[in-house]
């Protein structure tokens, strides 16, 4: 039977397989879905060698910017965000990477936006945080990014940030795993009192479904967004693909 599947690290609690799978059973589609757990990108040659029989695959992290270099060819959006998370083979054998976090994010933040969500804060710089740059990008707004350790793209460090910095950004967005289960008493260490109810709080994790730093942003009286929708919408574009 076809698959289609998922390769990260540490991914029992995959979203994509459990979607999939109810759609390929609620479609009567004959296809499979598996997750492949790897500790280290390098195992994605014996993942190839050993399942010829793949049509597509998803990518989260830490591989989507590591995957790249196995990759035969790369969407434009992909090569220009600098990081993967659909990969569609073709009957040639080729292996295209595509990305449709940034659809995901840009489609499910938009009902939330108002005229005054001009500035954002990415807490990250990964491969998911470079989707969502591209996204705010696209949306005309600006964005600066925070990182744990000095990082040339990084205007700020987490130790650098003040509660005029946050109120400066009206969006600010988790692309880091902090507080993912079962970690769920963990957050982002920035300070929270300077949220305020103009602010939107958007965290990529969607397991569990409201975040220690949701929850930080709620009380503060700021509007809150998890990761569902994004990982909703980024699987129907991702099939698009796969099956276009």
């Amino acid at each position: 039977m076809s698959k289609f599947g998922l390769i990260g690290k540490n991914i029992d609690y995959s979203f994509s397989k459990a979607h999939f799978t109810a759609k390929f059973e609620n479609e009567k589609l004959p296809y499979f879905y598996e997750n492949f757990d790897i500790s280290n990108i390098s195992q994605f040659t014996e993942i190839l060698n050993n399942n010829n029989d793949i049509l597509g695959l998803n990518v989260t992290i830490p591989y989507k910017e590591q995957v790249i270099p196995y990759l035969d060819e790369l969407h434009k959006t992909a090569e220009e965000i600098g990081a993967v998370n659909t990969i569609k083979f073709y009957p040639s054998g080729k292996m295209k990477g595509y990305n449709t976090d940034y659809y995901g994010f840009m489609k499910s933040l938009k009902p939330f936006l108002k005229p005054h969500h001009s500035h954002a804060l990415i807490l990250g710089t990964g491969g998911a945080s470079k989707a969502i740059a591209y996204a705010l990008k696209k949306l005309k707004i600006s964005f600066d990014y925070v990182s744990r350790r000095p990082n040339p793209k990084a205007m700020f460090l987490y130790s650098d940030l003040t509660e005029d910095i946050i109120k400066d950004h009206q969006i600010i967005i988790n692309c880091t795993p902090i507080g993912t289960h079962p970690e769920v008493n963990a957050c982002p260490d920035i300070p929270y009192d300077g949220i305020n109810k103009e602010h939107l709080l958007f965290d990529l994790i969607y397991n569990p479904v409201q975040t220690k730093f949701l929850r930080c942003g709620e009380i503060q009286g700021a509007s809150i967004c998890n990761g569902s929708k994004m990982l909703e919408y980024q699987a129907e574009k991702a099939w698009e693909i796969w099956t276009k």
